[in-house]
């Protein structure tokens, strides 16, 4: 399994990500924002958390224009994987890959604990290793993190499968309880919490691993996308 995780400035979280995927067993590469392609071979994208070119104008939108994104678009057309993980999802949603957009948190401050999640679906790479509806917990930082969507697109998602974890006590204020989502062929996710932060017994726990291990095995048994 090789990983890219991609690094903008402002990324605080990329050295994270790229030990979570090691520890599962993935060859990773960094790879800046300004290059134009991905690594040959590349099966999962990583775009980290953060504060990509300081959050200005509206999180995610600045690192969302940057070079390295049209390589992200051109991978996940081809359906490869990809996790974008807090400023990461932000990213995906303001480069179309997601929908949906993320808004200042209700209570209008930054939140930085762990939180409870429940696992809303196991039909997904990054999901398969946990057991529906199973709480698990993963660190939460940011200051925009509530997921907003009209109605038709809350019942599209709830529909098609596509909410992989929730809040149990929704933080933020997202749209039913939405931590996390799947892209329509289920092979990228955009997600709130740190899974990353929550991936070895040194975290104080180890929730996260076994979204990791699910992608491991998945990239493994299906080999790279066409």
């Amino acid at each position: 399994m090789k990983v890219a995780v991609l690094v903008f400035p402002g990324s605080n979280c990329d050295r994270d990500l790229a030990v979570a995927f090691r520890n599962a067993g993935a060859h990773v590469e960094m790879v800046w924002h300004r290059e134009t392609d991905l690594p040959p071979g590349t099966d999962i994208v990583g775009v980290p958390g953060g504060f990509s070119y300081g959050d200005y104008l509206r999180c995610g939108a600045i690192a969302a224009r940057s070079p390295v994104c049209r390589a992200l678009i051109a991978h996940a057309d081809r359906g490869g994987y990809a996790l974008g993980v807090c400023n990461g999802f932000q990213v995906l949603t303001e480069m179309g890959v997601l929908p949906g957009s993320l808004l200042r948190n209700a209570g209008q401050r930054y939140i930085c604990r762990p939180e409870r999640l429940n696992v809303a679906t196991t039909n997904s790479a990054f999901t398969g290793e946990y057991r529906k509806d199973l709480q698990v917990v993963f660190p939460i930082a940011h200051h925009d993190g509530n997921f907003f969507a009209d109605p038709d697109l809350i019942e599209r998602l709830k529909g098609e499968d596509r909410i992989a974890f929730t809040y149990a006590d929704n933080p933020n204020g997202s749209a039913a309880h939405i931590a996390g989502i799947l892209s329509a062929n289920r092979r990228i996710l955009g997600l709130m919490p740190h899974p990353e932060r929550a991936a070895e017994p040194a975290h104080g726990c180890a929730d996260g691993a076994a979204l990791f291990a699910g992608l491991h095995s998945a990239v493994t048994e299906a080999g790279p996308a066409a």
